[in-house]
């Protein structure tokens, strides 16, 4: 790694001289129903906070890559997959680019779009250390059916559910690490971006209900006097209180008007991005939140009807309750006053304060979606890395954090097992990729074990085998305090938990993210010091891969007595093999490596050695 500087130090946390741009949102944008568009327009404030001169801007045009001409539609195979967007001539339509030059006037600008970037070429640059430019965009485009399992709309029986996201020009962050980060977006790479304050107004046809990213600022002008009173019911209520029930859909009367169109208002502060979902068919419940200052916040799901059985999205806002009540504990308090769960056309996909999660999912797959897409409101929401390049900062992290909080969910309702560290390791190493690839470098089929199921494994043996729950709980909650609303590499989260933990563990991160290496621990051998057993037994082990980790030997005696060595990742420093003395007082029966299968060692076959074999 890197020595520490001034921005980032070399114990993990952000230097005295840390800095980030910041980008603040008006958003005004139209759902029209009938041609399935968006038309709007973006006002950004982006403030300079870096110490360099910015001559141009670079914007995100995330919505291009749903275009049949894009680089993510060419470099997606014939037959299609999760991130395909075959066959849908899509994208941005962009009408005009402006910039401020005098308090409230804008003027046209110079601008140029690359596939899923757009340059803005600015008639005087931006100054460092704090200087701030408007830019104001007015865009427009068609809806996708399916966009890449990001967003799009679902026909259910009292209407479409509309999932928007992605949906408006956004700034590319410009840091200290690599100047504009430009990286096209494919598919498989997601996001990385500023914070910043955000309003937003929709505009849909008035039977329709709109949910979004942070706090409705205009319930008076949306929603009916029934429905405000049910909002305060349950924002002081642990149980659900159904908002508007299965029933009331198709009843007009649950709109306060009856033509025409409504205007819904949004504000989401300190947060990364924001997203929306808009339908007349939307069944609406809640519930409150409990958080560890004391204060709350409000748990909501909207699904169709067609969802709202006993067993499924009917336990949708328990499952947002359970889950953000536990990750606040553990990690850092929820920063949003609503969390939203929405039932639609996409499997799973997450954003500040809302998620999209599928409609037909029930039981244990509506508990684990949801778990795990409002797991991401800590890993990339508040914990903002750069998911373009190193998708296990949240995805890996976030896959961690959700066997903690199933198990912690109903007394473990949905907790079950899914195999020991040695039965699973041959998933963990089949890639032949490292952790470090970037996402839309890996092959699809790779990108699940490497972006969540490695690295998650990986955090799990960093608690339970190298560092103990309590000195890695403590490290990887000082990295989150760390980098709240900041924007770490994989370089800061390393440097941040051997901080924390006080532990050099480069060779674990060296083995487990860089290398492909894998781990084989065996049973080298058994004598008895001087050819008697009751004068102790020397055990050899060895270590005959690449991977090196710390050692469990459980000795079972012929005389019943049972006992265990452990032993530090050092003693592989000189070599493959080491040697140990174990007092015992009779002959051996057996001796066993990693008797808790809590390692993914590749070969299980040499983890035993039994004393009636020799």
């Amino acid at each position: 790694m890197q020595p520490g500087n001034d921005y980032r130090t070399g114990s993990g946390a952000p230097g005295p001289r840390y800095w980030q741009n910041r980008s603040d949102y008006q958003i005004s944008v139209t759902l029209d129903d009938q041609q399935n568009t968006i038309t709007g327009e973006v006002t950004i404030t982006y403030k300079n906070n870096s110490p360099e001169v910015l001559p141009y801007l670079w914007l995100q045009l995330d919505q291009n890559a749903f275009s049949d001409t894009s680089r993510a539609a060419k470099t997606t195979p014939v037959a299609g997959g999760r991130f395909g967007n075959l066959g849908f001539a899509g994208g941005l339509t962009i009408t005009s680019v402006q910039v401020e030059q005098d308090k409230g006037k804008f003027n046209p600008i110079p601008y140029e779009v690359t596939d899923t970037r757009m340059q803005v070429r600015l008639t005087e640059p931006v100054k460092p250390n704090g200087d701030v430019v408007k830019i104001k965009v007015a865009y427009s485009f068609k809806i996708p059916e399916y966009g890449s399992d990001r967003m799009g709309q679902l026909q259910r029986r009292d209407g479409i559910i509309y999932e928007i996201a992605q949906w408006y020009p956004r700034m590319c962050v410009y840091d200290d690490i690599e100047g504009w980060n430009v990286l096209p977006y494919l598919g498989a790479g997601e996001f990385y971006l500023d914070y910043g304050d955000y309003e937003y107004s929709v505009t849909v046809p008035w039977n329709h209900i709109v949910v979004g990213s942070g706090e409705l600022l205009n319930p008076a002008d949306v929603l009916t006097a029934d429905q405000i009173k049910r909002l305060e019911q349950a924002k002081n209520s642990d149980k659900t209180i159904i908002i508007r029930g299965k029933d009331e859909v198709t009843n007009a009367g649950t709109r306060p008007k009856k033509s025409g169109t409504l205007t819904w208002k949004f504000r989401c502060q300190n947060t990364r991005d924001v997203a929306w979902a808009s339908s007349r068919g939307f069944v609406w419940d809640a519930a409150r939140m409990n958080l560890p200052s004391g204060k709350h916040a409000l748990a909501q799901s909207v699904y169709p009807a067609e969802s709202a059985t006993n067993d499924s999205w009917n336990r949708s806002t328990e499952y947002v309750k359970g889950a953000i009540e536990f990750y606040s504990k553990y990690l850092y308090e929820y920063s949003y006053p609503v969390a939203t769960n929405v039932a639609g056309i996409v499997g799973g996909m997450e954003y500040p304060g809302i998620i999209f999660c599928d409609h037909k999912d029930k039981k244990d797959a509506l508990w684990g979606v949801t778990d795990h897409e409002f797991g991401h409101n800590w890993f990339p929401m508040i914990v903002g890395n750069n998911e373009r390049k190193f998708p296990w900062m949240d995805e890996g992290f976030n896959t961690f954090i959700n066997t903690l909080s199933t198990a912690n969910f109903n007394n473990g309702e949905y907790e079950r097992n899914r195999g020991t560290m040695q039965e699973i390791a041959p998933a963990l190493f089949s890639p032949e990729e490292p952790i470090m690839t970037i996402p839309d470098v890996q092959p699809p089929r790779a990108l699940g074990i490497l972006a969540y199921y490695k690295p998650g494994m990986g955090l799990k043996l960093l608690r339970e085998v190298i560092l103990g729950p309590e000195r890695f709980d403590f490290a990887f909650k000082s990295y989150v305090d760390r980098w709240a609303f900041k924007h770490p590499t994989p370089y800061d989260f390393f440097r941040s938990i051997e901080d924390g933990a006080g532990e050099d563990l480069g060779w674990f991160w060296r083995g487990y993210f860089y290398e492909t290496w894998k781990l084989d621990q065996g049973i080298g051998g058994v004598k008895y010091v001087d050819g008697a057993a009751d004068k102790g037994s020397l055990i050899s082990i060895e270590n005959l891969d690449k991977m090196a980790m710390p050692v469990t030997v459980e000795v079972t005696e012929t005389n019943g007595r049972k006992g265990r060595v452990n032993l530090p990742v050092e003693i592989w420093q000189r070599g493959g093999s080491w040697t140990f003395r174990y007092n015992s007082t009779s002959p051996l029966k057996t001796v066993v490596i990693d008797p808790d299968q809590k390692l993914p060692d590749v070969n299980s076959k040499n983890n035993v050695w039994r004393g009636d074999a020799q």
